[in-house]
């Protein structure tokens, strides 16, 4: 698996996550992050073109180093400074209330330790600040969930450790926040991938 993840993966994971409707999710979502922004998962830079003037700073995390080369690519076209830490999600470097936002696209997914991580989030975001979310995960339909516990063990091993069963609403009001604003919903797409979550989170 290591050249297949070096080489491969982040090519595909790039191309699944710049698909048009995604892209549209992101430019109905990303404008709502304000001040100084962590982006959990920052993967290709694809969140980057869609942030406003009101952000002062992004601080990208990602333990994919092959992404985040292209991330530091996009980066230089737009005008707000952004800093780079190749790590994972599970011990954010900053200290409490550090950020207004927090922007998670497509990650929650794929953090081996998503309690670790989102307590993290949770510890970081300031009382007053935004959790963004949009992810992937259950869907309601039975047979659909029948059809994800099966493929799940394989799609993990493909998919770099993405999971298809978590419920981001549950994960995230389990590790202390608020959900508001959920919409939830199939996008274009194999229904066992497709199902996707999104909305806010603030701190409880």
């Amino acid at each position: 698996m290591g050249l297949y993840s070096k080489y491969l993966l982040p090519k595909l994971i790039n191309s699944a996550c710049s698909q048009k409707p995604m892209m549209e999710l992101r430019a109905r979502y990303i404008p709502q992050a304000r001040g100084r922004v962590l982006e959990v998962g920052m993967g290709s830079g694809l969140n980057l073109e869609f942030y406003a003037p009101e952000v002062r700073s992004i601080t990208g995390l990602d333990p994919a180093v092959e992404l985040m080369v292209d991330a530091r690519q996009r980066a230089q076209a737009i005008p707000i400074e952004v800093d780079f830490l190749e790590i994972s999600g599970e011990n954010i470097p900053a200290e409490d209330n550090s950020f207004d936002s927090i922007v998670c696209t497509w990650t929650l997914c794929s953090i081996p330790n998503v309690y670790q991580a989102l307590a993290e989030m949770r510890r970081v975001l300031k009382p007053a600040g935004e959790l963004i979310f949009l992810e992937h995960g259950a869907a309601p339909d039975a047979s659909v969930q029948r059809w994800q516990r099966r493929i799940e063990p394989l799609w993990k091993i493909v998919g770099g450790g993405c999971h298809l069963t978590r419920r981001t609403d549950v994960l995230l009001e389990d590790s202390g926040f608020r959900v508001k604003d959920l919409e939830q919903s199939y996008m274009p797409g194999p229904k066992f991938a497709a199902y996707m979550y999104r909305g806010l989170a603030t701190p409880r």
